[in-house]
């Protein structure tokens, strides 16, 4: 009897004994089954199926110790291979368990691909974050650095043009997030209200914005920058009671009594009201002259998509408006209108400088210049130069060389063209774009071309080689209505200013300075 107590039973009762060892095998398994699938919502765990298998193999197969040893090796380089896919459910690395995407009688909270990728992105934009907040970062190019740069001027290796457009290169990629204070110049809190889109003027001493109000309209103002002793930057809003209820489909800074004096905005039409384009002064949102705001206009002109001023001496009181099919170009003091009819809608405008020629870029992908010193012709021969690209255009640059023009579409790709050749020559890659209407943004003295995409990152190139230099993550979640607005400079808040970018999404401001000593707060220089 002791024997036996010891495990050590007789040879005439190991039959039965193995028999009912089944049994109660057959119950640990059927118990350890339970713990691997779990009794919860989410569906068959990966482990559990591969444990599963290995029992049933194990129980089926009457070979010696030696073949339940292969097999259990064999499971093991399962567990080591990727999951299988399984119709209906999603396999989560981090927890090995299958999740039901569809509804099902036992889920009351099923998962969808999209929710699924959103976390992926997520999880991804949290850790360029921490990623982006440490003081160190890559250098944009293999070797770049301040000292070599220097050392390289210093002998003459490096010419002047390039060796500024180099060290524009390693600031940026050292710039770091800084949340700036919104001052207001009537004491209200204008952190309140999401920011939809900040534009600068020419020289970035203001920077005019259009937030979003609660009741659904829209509210806009002119922020002011001015530099502290310590370096920092701080920022004042003037705010104008001038509300609307249409949404603004685009802006831009125009030079009616002296350089950015208005600001023209492209309205869209709601319910029995029409679109406009209203010329708004800029010192309607300062306490300067307050009795003498400037000339305020508005043009009955709908379904205005884009517009454009033109700072061309001959025909420096003049702008253009994109429609529906339709291009209007008008004298703001005359009135004087001339139209031209295309075949699809134009998105985005900008004028060149030395001559007075106008670029558009419609819906059909098509590019298409006019000059304005030709009349128009029902032959549609007033198109000075015409190309295409695979998508809707969503903006347009001319560059200081104006044979040259950099365009965005909705497929994500940016190109420089050579208008005289109607050919690309540079192509900017990294841009995501779906279906947005995203501007992009081009700083010529600095070398750099930036540009926010629909996943919410800014992304600055190269303008010379199309290197992708930096990739900045939202500081707030992505969506389709939170898609940062940024506006670059040297010199933020005048010839004296400070050099970085401002980011507003939200309700926040953020600058990225080139400073990386940069120290918040500080009272305000002269």
């Amino acid at each position: 009897m002791k024997k036996w107590r010891d495990g050590q039973r007789p040879h005439r009762r190991r039959g039965g004994s193995q028999h009912h060892g089944w049994h109660r095998g057959s119950r640990q398994r059927s118990t350890q089954d339970e713990q691997w699938y779990g009794h919860s919502e989410a569906g068959p765990s990966f482990r559990g199926s591969q444990r599963r298998d290995e029992n049933d193999s194990a129980s089926s197969s009457s070979s010696s110790s030696s073949s339940s040893s292969s097999s259990s090796s064999s499971s093991s380089s399962k567990t080591n291979s990727a999951a299988p896919d399984l119709p209906g459910f999603y396999f989560d690395a981090e927890k090995n368990r299958y999740f039901r995407l569809l509804p099902g009688h036992n889920n009351c909270n099923p998962l969808t691909r999209e929710q699924l990728q959103e976390k992926e992105r997520e999880k991804q934009r949290n850790m360029m974050l921490v990623e982006d907040d440490k003081p160190r970062k890559k250098a944009p190019r293999a070797g770049l650095n301040t000292s070599l740069l220097l050392q390289k001027r210093h002998l003459g290796l490096l010419p002047q043009n390039s060796y500024c457009r180099l060290i524009h290169e390693v600031k940026v990629s050292g710039m770091r997030r800084h949340k700036l204070e919104i001052h207001s110049a009537d004491n209200s809190n204008p952190n309140t209200d999401n920011f939809r889109i900040i534009v600068g003027d020419s020289a970035c001493e203001q920077v005019f914005t259009v937030n979003d109000v609660s009741h659904g309209g829209c509210k806009y103002g002119i922020m002011n920058f001015s530099s502290s002793s310590r370096g920092s930057l701080s920022v004042e809003m003037y705010d104008n009671l001038y509300f609307t209820n249409r949404k603004v489909n685009s802006i831009c800074w125009a030079s009616v009594n002296y350089p950015d004096s208005h600001v023209l905005l492209c309205l869209v039409g709601v319910a029995d009201t029409p679109g406009c384009v209203s010329l708004l002064p800029a010192s309607l949102f300062s306490n300067f002259n307050p009795d003498q705001p400037g000339m305020l206009c508005s043009f009955k002109i709908s379904s205005a998509w884009s517009c454009a001023w033109c700072l061309n001496p001959q025909f420096d009181k003049t702008f253009s408006t994109g429609l529906s099919r339709r291009v209007i170009v008008k004298d703001a003091e005359t009135g004087r209108t001339q139209t031209y009819s295309v075949g699809s809608d134009v998105l985005t405008q900008h004028f060149a400088l030395r001559v007075p020629v106008l670029f558009n870029g419609c819906r059909s992908g098509e590019i298409f210049s006019i000059d304005l010193r030709q009349r128009g012709r029902r032959d549609q021969s007033w198109k000075a130069s015409r190309f295409h690209q695979e998508s809707a255009i969503t903006s347009v640059r001319v560059l200081q060389d104006e044979n040259y023009l950099l365009a965005a579409d909705m497929l994500g790709q940016i190109k420089l063209w050579d208008v005289r050749v109607t050919k690309p020559v540079q192509d900017y890659k990294g841009h995501y774009n779906e279906h947005a209407y995203l501007p992009i943004h081009v700083n010529e003295p600095e070398g750099l071309l930036l540009a926010v995409g629909q996943d919410c990152y800014t992304r600055l190139w190269s303008l010379k080689d199309g290197h992708l230099l930096r990739t900045i993550p939202s500081p707030h979640p992505s969506a389709n209505d939170l898609i940062p607005s940024v506006v670059f400079s040297s010199n933020l808040g005048g010839c004296k200013g400070l050099p970085g970018l401002l980011m507003a999404v939200k309700h926040d401001l953020y600058y990225f300075p080139y400073n990386t000593d940069y120290q918040e707060g500080g009272e305000a220089g002269c």
